[in-house]
């Protein structure tokens, strides 16, 4: 049986569960998740039965790719009619309960199915495709594998070749070409309303320690408000924290890792709190294991910070700081598990996780480490495969 049929017979036991009569995936995303294919359509899998994949375009290149049926979409308006006639044993002209991800879904999309299908009952089915994803096959744990090996090469590629003189931009941009040409898709996609990513968080000093909207403890002043993040083009100095959050997406699937650089040397209080942000990794790594609530390990980490002195400059400093240390990764960079308060979901087998105690410093720079780990039955696999420790470039 193959990975995608595994996981739509695992959604239909949420839906059976919940008693629901069946599920519309409409994010390019989920629908790859659940049959393999990113065209532009929507999914349909009833609680009971195959599913079909509703295609507008490429209707030819879906019925390559995908593991479902695939059937031409001929018009949103249609497609409840459409559906009613492929699935004669649903009631479409009565009370359906279906579901969908509500948390992706544009209300205007929301309004033009509600037409469509104006007898369904829907209900918000964000939180069973957030479940369902969070437990990994073999073959995505090969891909996030083959990932971290492409972060790994192309940063000791591209710090054995750096420069005095580089910009910000110029160091991300030759890591983007190193990691495109082992295989990087040049983007790494989030669920996250209005956030975005393109390689990762690249900065020097000052500059990277400037807030954002990204929802991460490093902003970056970014190349112009159109764009207010990552790398600018201040030129890299010497003796100030180069801050390195940069992932990889093979095959679909994303690594994230974080490394600390300098060109010369840290001071004292920098090099202090690198070196506190590993301890912290080191005692988190001890949390896990299955059953382990999420939320504990966040709380862990806020108990070491605070022991250090450096809680208020955790995760970011003041109103900036933000309110997790590490999410799931998978498609998405913000998968659940979140190490969050209020994640109670304990820890599975089968989970990615990527755990980032990070220490930002205003007009000084950002500090840290982050490595992407599997959960194992026994405990845990670390996926990241680059050195730790301050890397010293020149």
């Amino acid at each position: 049986m193959s990975d995608w049929k595994q996981r739509r017979e695992r959604l239909q036991a949420m839906l059976q569960e919940q008693g629901l009569d069946g599920f519309l995936a409409v994010q390019n995303v989920d629908c790859y998740y659940l049959c393999g294919s990113m065209q532009s359509g929507f999914l349909f899998i009833p609680a009971k039965g195959d599913g079909v994949f509703y295609v507008r375009r490429s209707v030819s290149r879906a019925i390559q790719e995908a593991d479902s049926a695939v059937f031409p979409l001929a018009s949103l308006k249609e497609l409840g009619k459409q559906m009613a006639r492929d699935f004669p044993d649903l009631s479409f002209d009565s009370d359906l309960k279906m579901a969908t991800t509500l948390d992706v879904l544009p209300v205007a999309l929301y309004q033009k199915l509600q037409q469509s299908m104006s007898q369904v009952e829907w209900t918000d089915g964000s939180s069973m495709m957030k479940k369902l994803r969070m437990i990994k096959s073999e073959a995505e744990i090969a891909s996030i594998r083959k990932a971290a090996k492409a972060v790994d090469t192309s940063l000791q590629d591209v710090l054995a070749t750096f420069r005095p003189g580089w910009t910000e931009v110029e160091l991300l941009a030759n890591l983007e070409r190193e990691l495109r040409r082992h295989g990087h898709f040049g983007m790494m996609r989030m669920r996250g309303f209005n956030q975005e990513l393109v390689v990762g968080m690249v900065g020097s000093g000052g500059e990277i320690a400037e807030p954002s909207f990204f929802d991460g403890p490093a902003g970056g002043s970014g190349l112009h408000p159109a764009f207010p993040q990552s790398a600018s083009t201040t030129p890299i100095r010497r003796d100030e924290p180069l801050f390195i959050d940069v992932g990889c997406t093979i095959e679909g699937y994303v690594i994230d890792q974080t490394r600390t650089a300098v060109w010369g040397r840290l001071d004292s209080a920098m090099e202090r709190a690198y070196l506190v942000s590993e301890d912290i990794l080191r005692a988190l790594e001890q949390l896990l294991k299955p059953g382990t609530p999420a939320e504990a390990v966040y709380f862990e980490a806020l108990k070491l910070a605070e022991k250090a002195g450096l809680r208020s400059h955790f995760m970011g400093y003041g109103s900036e700081q933000v309110k997790f240390v590490g999410h799931g990764i998978g498609l998405e960079v913000d998968e659940w598990p979140v190490l969050a308060k209020g994640f109670k979901q304990p820890l599975e087998a089968g989970m990615v996780i990527a755990i980032e105690p990070k220490f930002t410093f205003p007009g000084q720079g950002v500090v840290g480490i982050e490595n992407t780990y599997l959960i194992t039955e026994q405990g845990f696999e670390k996926l990241t495969c680059s050195r730790e420790g301050v890397w010293h470039i020149l």
